[in-house]
């Protein structure tokens, strides 16, 4: 039987050599030059191609970051240890790829898509190519869904849309990722999938961004692609296009996604710093000319489809940071030019504890109204007007008193927008809420109410609706349009809850306790 065994593994091995094609085969192995700080400079590969991966020794990888005539500058994913002067390099005739599919949801990774957070290996449905072609102007659909933030700063006078390209930009520590937290976090209540990518940022802050998503919002939708800043150059330069292919898989099956990017302008440091180890001539700030159209690249990839793509879209919140509130700097105008609308904080206004520290007369949205519900579009229209309006007469007061009697009406008033459009984090408003409390402001039922109670009445307010206008919030949430007895039932309730909070503050006053 042993015999047998034999002569039919032998019959099976004289088949297969048979049928094998046998032919000189050629393989182009490069040789590294020199390798310094992340960028590898490798010689002997004239075919390699424009962000080719390229594999070194010990199963390191790099991609073509420039092409020369006798060499090529290789951006390094691993770090150099164990490459050297004279190791062998080959080219893959392939691009970065990274996992992408359901099994990432609720997991934190590095922009490869290996796991950070011990949770074992990823289960990917598939690769993608981390670099992908936006979609043609024929596979768009207008953006007219709202994306709701949960802010009423942002969603009453800056509403975004779904498919949007929004832009939040302030001076460091004013709040930038504050907003987009809370952007994230307010989506536990639709279902939408969150991207946060995280490039060159402190590992203590990622830690913050994710443990705060993990306590208030929902993690198991959410996918966190890490790439700090003592992480290869080469890992934070990839981390946008790999946060986008993956958040590209649920746009493109016809769901909703939300992309955050935190932030740009340490993303185009980085860029600006791999073309200057790689040799690329210097333009402005000494950055490379083509720092405009990387970012253009990246986030014309967000996008609402048309009902014959699936109808998906994909809403990107890129974070950009100014120097002493310069929004003329390079960075900033190029990423204001490409974005559908920017968000502006205020480092003054931060300091005066106005959170979050939303500049209204530098903010825009240029999707806007259209892509705002009608009933909360119908309430709103008149706020960021009168507010503006207020800081002027404000800035007036400062250099004496004025007895006007329509004058101090407009102060007062302005006082209680300060008050209703400041808010605590994680404490997200329902469209409903928004809707009742702007709609009582423009009737005058907050002008009794002292601006120091107003955290009270927002903190109340969801629970007082659900307990006495229950079918009012059941009709808003059935229609778009906000109808007259509806918004005179909301005025009601909002009204009843003023009065009961501003007889509170008369008896606190009179008993002498603090507030």
């Amino acid at each position: 039987m042993t015999t047998d065994r034999t002569d039919d593994w032998l019959e099976d091995g004289r088949a297969r050599l048979a049928r094998a094609t046998l032919a000189p085969e050629a393989e182009a192995v490069g040789r590294v030059e020199q390798v310094s700080d992340g960028i590898a400079r490798v010689s002997g590969l004239p075919d390699v191609r424009l962000n080719e991966l390229l594999r070194f020794d010990g199963g390191r990888f790099g991609f073509a970051l420039s092409l020369d005539a006798d060499s090529i500058g290789a951006v390094l994913l691993d770090g150099e240890e164990g490459i050297a002067a004279g190791s062998p390099v080959r080219g893959t005739g392939e691009v970065v790829e990274v996992p992408v599919g359901p099994g990432l949801l609720g997991r934190v990774l590095d922009p490869l898509g290996r796991p950070l957070d011990g949770g074992g290996p990823v289960e990917a449905e598939a690769h993608a190519p981390a670099e992908r072609p936006a979609p043609a102007i024929i596979e768009r659909d207008l953006v007219s869904a709202p994306m709701e933030t949960g802010i009423l700063v942002v969603d009453a006078l800056f509403a975004l849309g779904r498919g949007q390209r929004e832009l939040i930009v302030g001076d460091r520590a004013t709040g930038k990722t504050s907003i987009a937290v809370d952007a994230m976090v307010n989506q536990k209540h639709s279902e939408v999938i969150c991207v946060y990518v995280a490039v060159g940022q402190r590992a203590t802050a990622v830690e913050r961004v994710i443990e705060a998503v993990r306590a208030h919002g929902a993690p198991e939708r959410c996918i966190f692609v890490v790439a700090p800043a003592a992480t290869a150059p080469g890992l934070q330069w990839i981390a946008p296009f790999a946060g986008m292919t993956m958040a590209e898989y649920f746009r493109d099956r016809g769901q909703d996604a939300l992309i955050i990017i935190d932030d740009l302008t340490k993303h185009a440091a980085t860029h600006r710093e791999l073309a200057l180890l790689t040799r690329e001539p210097p333009g402005r700030e000494a950055y490379p000319g083509d720092v405009f159209y990387v970012h253009a690249r990246l986030l014309e990839r967000a996008a609402k489809l048309s009902a014959a793509r699936g109808g998906g879209s994909l809403t990107a919140l890129p974070v950009a940071e100014t120097d002493a509130g310069n929004l003329s700097a390079y960075i900033p105008t190029n990423l204001i030019s490409i974005t559908d609308g920017q968000i502006v904080l205020g480092a003054r206004l931060f300091a005066a504890n106005q959170r979050p520290a939303v500049d209204v007369g530098l903010s825009v949205s240029r999707v806007g109204g259209k892509a705002q519900k009608k009933a909360l579009r119908a309430v709103s229209g008149r706020v960021r007007l009168d507010y503006a309006q207020f800081l002027e007469l404000e800035m007036f007061t400062r250099f004496g008193g004025m007895s006007d009697t329509r004058v101090k009406a407009q102060i007062a008033r302005g006082e209680r927008i300060r008050a209703l459009l400041t808010q605590p984090r994680f404490a997200g408003l329902r469209m409903a809420d928004q809707v009742a409390l702007l709609a009582a402001l423009a009737d005058g039922a907050l002008d009794a109410l002292p601006p120091e109670r107003f955290p009270a009445l927002r903190a109340r307010l969801p629970g007082h609706l659900d307990a006495t206008a229950g079918p009012a919030l059941a009709a808003l949430g059935e229609g778009d349009a906000l109808e007259d007895a509806v918004r005179a039932e909301l005025v009601a309730a909002v009204t009843a809850l003023a009065q009961t909070l501003a007889a509170e503050a008369g008896n606190t006053a009179e008993t002498g306790a603090a507030p």
